[in-house]
């Protein structure tokens, strides 16, 4: 069987890259395909000798930002040949999806989301992106963009053969966006023996995050400003740093990008990871759990299905950092049973590792491939 394999972007490593990597482990001899590729950010896990890139790989390398190329992506994505495969399998948050396969062809999709920014993230999308000189024909132009996106995107949901998706709140959205009803849940693997479970702590709380408006990271520094006692540190780069960095309390410290092993040496030395956004699944609270941390999270999205309230860690709501403060204080009355806890919190991580990821994959695709 001739395999390939499909993702948006491969211009920086994040979650859902990570997922591709474990399917590129598995079918080690699949290209893929994507519609722009950063070798500097990915060759080292995804090699350019097995990428084949669209023809907007020409304009990346001529410096134009990506945003400005999303209106091109649904043609671009559909020009993909894939005539002599038997199965294509899509990593899609926006675009992979709407691939076009022969008939002879089974196409797979895992769906991390129906694309947020023209669905359930609109409005929010909207006011971020319209803001400065001219925001109201900016505003307008996004509104054309975005009104085309969804068109394209609610025609092409149909084409995934079998249709996996990475959560429950994702198989939710794909129902309400795609009226899609047969979405097949399969929670994304995560690299579990990376990590190791530790009561060691280095008196600090911890995000590992994209910084970027959507991702809420500003509830927290807000939140452990009032807070001046107890530190935080956040590792990531994003759009929105600059802001952050304007807002922070000197007891709140930007590290930037790290490596993997600079940020699995974190994880192990937190006393607890903040997650206040609202995300589609979260891999890097399954990852703090690996390490027996438990996780401060806002009580919405993927995150409710992987952190157990009062086992693993402790929700808030509303989205405020009020409402992060008084999740913090709750925190601070169960630390000591956390601390107990961290076999516990182990093994809820594992229950997400690759290893299960595998076995469940192929005990989902022989038999819809059979039907």
């Amino acid at each position: 069987m001739k395999v390939a394999l499909v993702h948006e972007m491969l211009v920086k490593m994040g979650g859902a890259e990570r997922v591709l990597d474990t399917f590129q482990r598995m079918f080690p001899d699949a290209p893929i395909y994507t519609l722009l590729y950063d070798e500097k950010s990915c060759g080292e896990v995804f090699p350019k000798e097995k990428i084949h890139t669209s023809s907007l790989q020409k304009w990346k390398n001529m410096g134009i930002p990506r945003q400005f190329l999303v209106s091109q992506m649904p043609e671009a994505i559909e020009s993909f040949d894939f005539s002599d495969f038997d199965l294509v399998i899509s990593s899609s948050s926006a675009f992979a999806h709407g691939i076009i396969v022969p008939s002879s062809a089974l196409h797979i999709c895992y769906c991390h989301s129906p694309m947020r920014y023209a669905w359930d993230y609109f409005h929010q999308y909207l006011d971020e992106k319209s803001t400065g000189f001219l925001k109201w024909w900016k505003r307008r132009f996004i509104e054309m963009i975005l009104h085309r996106l969804r068109i394209w995107d609610a025609s092409s949901a149909s084409r995934p053969d079998i249709l996996l998706a990475n959560s429950r709140t994702t198989q939710k959205r794909i129902e309400k966006y795609w009226r899609r009803n047969d979405s097949l849940l399969l929670y994304p693997p995560v690299c579990t023996q990376r990590f190791t479970a530790t009561k060691s702590n280095g008196n600090y709380f911890l995000i590992v995050s994209a910084l970027e408006p959507f991702k809420k990271i500003d509830i927290a520094v807000q939140a452990f400003s009032r807070i001046p006692k107890h530190k935080l540190v956040i590792i990531g780069e994003g759009s929105d740093k600059t802001r952050l960095q304007e807002m922070a309390g000197k007891n709140i410290e930007f590290l930037g990008r790290k490596s993997d092993e600079e940020v699995q040496e974190f994880l192990e030395y937190a006393r607890a990871f903040i997650f206040p956004g609202l995300e589609d699944f979260g891999i890097a609270p399954v990852e703090a759990m690996a390490c027996g941390k438990p996780v401060i999270a806002y009580a919405q999205g993927g995150v409710r299905e992987s952190v157990v309230e009062g086992e693993t860690g402790v929700f808030f709501t509303p989205q405020t950092s009020d409402g992060l403060l008084e999740a913090l204080a709750e925190f601070f009355k169960q630390e000591e049973k956390f601390q107990k806890n961290i076999v516990k919190i182990r093994e809820r991580a594992e229950e997400f590792s690759e290893e299960n990821f595998r076995k469940k994959f192929w005990a989902i695709v022989p038999e819809k491939m059979a039907q």
